[in-house]
């Protein structure tokens, strides 16, 4: 007699009595998911977390009495549990979620959700997605935050002031491009920022090409992400605009509405923000931006497949990789959600696979 699978147990916490009931009757569509729990703020979800021992919790941002971001603190202090944030789509929400996302919360999932909404059957789909995704990853998410915990509390008694979660890597002389490569590409998207608050700023000032970056993430979201990492790296880092040239020293975060190509005019390669192809499930797409720099840039160029779910990005790495272009994928015992750099690893076109600690310093050794 088979043993029935054990279902995954999710609490919601939200000061709207709608949100909590839109987000509880989509999660239970899915006969895997069961809500144990719900919570109007952020006091009552501590106490549940500590009474009910959810796999998951999806957690609000605003709420009275104790906001999400001072419950998180508590929840991951107390009771380490995988959060996903629900954020309004602003800039504050969006300075908000990338908080919480550096105080331990995995990922987050859009406020603005509605049942009239048209895109609520794709918004339903990512919630369920992603809550199985998480669910299946949780003892090595907790495992990860553990030991950056333990990073922090060892850097915090080494007495360094340390801006970057990693320091710049190291070089004895000044960076060469031999090989001629032109541009970097990454692509990454769940558990996104915090990967890319790890690699942008240990890249050296002196790295003598731009780099692309796609992130999945709404608008508002990927600029207040891009002012971040520029406060931390060595690097210029900015959200890309339509028709600036791409030039060594920078990183262009694609803006979240937009697709983000590269494109030849004349001598000079430029950014391309644009809504073609219009049927692709992500807008920006990481497959579109690394098709545009493989037609662009040829064999002299390096992809980087991050953390994410799904497979965006797999065809456009394959463009490059039949190009002759370099291709690091990141390891899957350091991803959020091992989709992206999977497929990229099981269609074998990774040149490297690599711990997340370790992509910069890969990154560099192609310029050495």
């Amino acid at each position: 007699m088979s043993i029935p699978a054990q279902k995954i147990n999710v609490l919601v916490v939200d000061d709207s009595a709608f949100m909590r009931k839109a987000i509880s009757m989509m999660l239970e569509e899915d006969s895997d998911i069961k809500v144990i729990g719900m919570a109007g703020d952020g006091q009552e979800a501590i106490e549940k977390v500590a009474e009910l021992k959810p796999d998951l919790v999806t957690l609000d941002i605003e709420m009275p009495r104790m906001d999400g971001l001072t419950a998180l603190s508590i929840i991951m202090k107390e009771n380490p549990t995988p959060v996903m944030m629900v954020s309004s789509l602003t800039g504050d929400g969006a300075e908000a979620t990338l908080d919480a996302l550096e105080r331990g919360a995995v990922d987050f999932i859009p406020k603005e959700l509605s049942f009239v909404s048209l895109n609520i059957v794709k918004i339903k789909k990512d919630l369920i997605e992603k809550v199985k995704q998480i669910h299946s990853r949780r003892r090595t998410l907790m495992a990860q935050y553990a030991l950056g915990l333990r990073r922090k509390q060892e850097r915090s008694e080494s007495k360094r002031s340390v801006v970057a979660p990693l320091p710049p890597v190291s070089m004895s002389s000044k960076l060469l491009n031999h090989r001629g490569i032109k541009v970097v590409a990454i692509g990454i998207s769940t558990g996104g920022p915090p990967a890319l608050q790890t690699v942008i700023p240990a890249l050296p000032s002196d790295l003598p090409t731009g780099v692309l970056v796609v992130q999945h993430m709404p608008p508002t979201f990927t600029r207040s992400l891009a002012n971040r990492l520029d406060g931390m790296s060595n690097l210029k880092v900015k959200e890309a605009e339509h028709g600036e040239p791409i030039v060594a020293g920078c990183v262009y975060i694609a803006p979240g509405d937009k697709h983000m190509k590269a494109h030849k005019w004349g001598k000079n390669t430029e950014i391309k923000l644009d809504n073609e192809p219009s049927d692709t499930l992500h807008k920006p797409s990481v497959d579109v931006m690394m098709n545009s720099v493989a037609e662009t840039y040829g064999g002299q160029s390096v992809g980087v497949i991050m953390t994410g779910m799904g497979s965006d990005g797999v065809e456009g790495i394959a463009n490059m990789k039949g190009k002759g272009a370099q291709v690091i994928a990141q390891n899957e015992q350091s991803c959020v959600v091992y989709g992206m750099p999977r497929a990229v690893v099981e269609r074998k076109l990774a040149d490297k696979i690599s711990p997340i600690e370790r992509i910069a310093s890969d990154i560099v050794s192609y310029f050495r």
